[in-house]
Parts: structure tokens; sequence; C-alpha cells
């Protein structure tokens, strides 16, 4: 008797940790990123768009991008709306980008231009640009985008606008990717997909955090209550998600998920460039709220608690195992189910067998990337936004 509960006590607490993790990772999924599918459901019947149409100010920075412009900033020009103005701020003067600004503005009087001088010495040049191109806005409801990103839709900015009301300061768009039949397309897919379901679904909560800069709304005067950038000027980045987790709120905040309020990028080609873009992002995330900070860590660490339990309950007992596939086969149900009902409500590609490898991958890279800049780079390195 003695040797089966020294045998028996161990499996108790092992299948305690794993249920524990699981019951965790449930909660999660039902309570949170199922609400853009229960959003779309809300909303699929009452497709008018509102009449209320205020002017609007939409910025973008550009370095370096003639390119990118001539081909993905007609399709903001052309937007499907009465009164709104499009401001590209040319960082570091380029030329090539002047000219070809020059030739859109003879088609498109909407279209202004402003500049950043190659010699300004700031640690954040997007912050700079940013600045430049709100306060040179005419008006009070500000939408962002990027020079290499298209609007899905001639209704982009109708559909971002008329989440705005008195109470509403913030609004956060998704920005997709151009889908690609490869491997690494379809990661960056995933991931862009699953941190949208992430950041939305908190959001829809009543817990924003973040938001992207590829289409993210805010209006002008709650910038500079804010006094703009003035927190976080030591850093390259956290243009978009570190100013939404600092003046985002459960009532001043909305979401946006109509497909035709997406915008479209071109994913990264290689495998290093997606990395390097990886470390950009993640180079903010510790400065988050402590709230954020620990709902976001409290997932991630139960994910890696589940898999890990689970994954010792297949070498334990034959009971075990079979408890453990029971739970990760609920849980890949649940999470595929979630992940491809937002997917649809937004127009993305569906994931299914591809999911429990992206789920495990995906963290483990951040990991990494996170104890090799602990490791590696001066507590305040700095990832260049361009």
């Amino acid at each position: 008797m003695p040797i089966l509960l020294f045998i028996t006590k161990p499996i108790y607490v092992l299948l305690g940790f794993s249920f524990f993790a699981f019951s965790v990772q449930l909660y999660f999924y039902i309570r949170y990123y199922f609400e853009i599918a229960k959003k779309h459901r809300r909303e699929r019947n009452n497709n008018e768009l509102e009449s209320a149409l205020p002017p609007v100010s939409v910025i973008i920075c550009a370095k370096n991008e003639s390119e990118n412009i001539k081909k993905f900033l007609p399709s903001i020009l052309e937007q499907d709306y009465p009164d709104y103005e499009v401001i590209v701020i040319n960082d570091g003067e380029s030329t090539d980008l002047h000219a070809q600004i020059a030739l859109l503005k003879e088609k498109y009087p909407h279209l202004r231009e402003s500049f950043i001088p190659e010699t300004a010495e700031v640690i954040s040049r997007k912050k700079l640009a940013l600045t430049v191109g709100i306060k040179a806005a005419k008006n009070e409801l500000l939408l962002f985008t990027d020079a290499d990103c298209q609007a899905a839709s001639k209704h982009w900015i109708r559909q971002m606008v008329k989440n705005f009301d008195e109470k509403t300061e913030v609004v956060l768009g998704y920005g997709a990717y151009f889908a690609q039949n490869t491997f690494l397309s379809k990661l960056i897919s995933y991931d862009t997909l699953f941190i949208c379901i992430q950041y939305m679904g908190f959001a829809i909560k009543g817990h924003p955090y973040m938001g992207v800069g590829r289409n993210l709304a805010y209006r002008r005067s709650s910038f500079f209550q804010n006094k703009g950038f003035a927190g976080m000027l030591h850093l390259q980045s956290g243009d978009d998600d570190l100013f939404v987790n600092a003046i985002a709120n459960k009532t001043n905040t909305k979401v946006e998920i109509s497909p035709l309020s997406k915008t479209l990028s071109v994913p990264k080609q290689t495998f290093k460039q997606w990395i390097t873009q990886r470390e950009r992002h993640l180079s903010t995330s510790s400065l988050y709220k402590k709230s954020t900070l620990t709902r976001i860590g409290f997932e991630v660490c139960s994910r890696g608690l589940f898999y890990v339990s689970t994954l010792v309950c297949f070498f334990t007992c034959d009971i075990l195992c079979l408890i453990a596939l029971g739970m990760l086969l609920i849980r890949w149900g649940i999470q595929a189910l979630s992940i491809n009902l937002s997917a649809k409500a937004l127009n993305e590609r569906r994931f299914y067998l591809l999911i429990p490898l992206f789920d495990i991958l995906i963290p483990l890279l951040n990991l990494s990337i996170l104890i090799h800049n602990k490791i590696f780079y001066k507590k305040n390195h700095l990832y260049k936004w361009k």
C-alpha cells in the first residue's frame, strides 16, 4: 500500500497540473478568443454604412518608399468618403518619394506632404514623423496606416470612422497580410491573426492593451492630452502599441472587424526578416501595464504548462495517456473553432492541422528572442522602424 501511494501521488499531482492548465486555456478561449466571432454574429445583419461622416486625416509615414507609395497609396486616395485628407510624411526627404507624391498630387488634391530632414537627430524618427503629421492634420479624427499597406476596400475610412461617438477615443483595426502559398506566409498570417484575436478579444471585454500602426484611429485631442509620445521617446518602437496601452480603456475604445476595414501588406519574404520584425515588436511588450503583462503572461505560461504536463502524461501510464489525449483534442477543437470563426469574420485564410505546430512554435520563438536580447543586447537596445 505505501508503494502504491508513492506511485500514485506524483501521478495525481501531474494530472492536477495538466487539468489546471487545460482549464485556464479553456477560460481564455471561451472568455476572450471567441469575441470576434460573437461580434461578427451580432453585426452580420447590419450592413448599412453610417450616415455620420466627420472629416478625417489619414497619416502615413514613408522612408524611401516611392515604389510602395506608387503601388498602394491610390487605394487610400480613392476612398468612398466625402471629406478627408491624406498626409504623407517624407522621412529623410527622399527625392524619389517626393517626385512620386508630386505626381499623385496632380490627380488627388487632398494629398499633402510633409518632411523630416535626414539630419534630424532623434532616437525615434517615426514618432517624430507621426508628431509632425498629427500637428499638420486639419481634422480631429486621425487614421493611421503604413506606406506598404493597401486598403482592402473603398470603405476602409467609413468602416473605421463609424465607431467614433462622443466617448470613443481609440478604434482598433486589423492589419492583415496578402496570402502567399509558402510556409513562412502561413506562419506570419497565423501569428498576425492570433495576435488580432487576442488584442481585439481583450478590448471587447474591456481590457484594451495594444493596436497596430497599420490600421489604427484615434483623436487628435487625445494625442495632445497624453502629451504625444513623451513617455516613450527613448524607444524606437511603441508608437502604436505603447501609445494605445497608455490611453485606451474599457469605455473609450472600440474595435472594427469588417473585412471592408482591413489593410493588407506584403509579408516578409525571409525568416530572418520576420524574426527582425518580431524583435522590434517584442522590444516594447515588457513596457505594457502590469495588468496587461499579468493577463498575457498567465495565458502563455498556462499554455506551456499544458503542453509539458500532457507530454509527460503520455509517458506515464495508459489511463493518463488517454486523459491527456482527450484534453489535447478538446482544446484543439475549441482552438480551431475560435481561430477559424474569427478568420471567417475577418475574411482570412483558415488553419487546421498547422494550428498545434504554430501554437507551440511561435511562443518558443518569442521566448528565444527575448532570452537572446536579454543576454546579448543592452537594456535600451533599439530597433529601427524601417
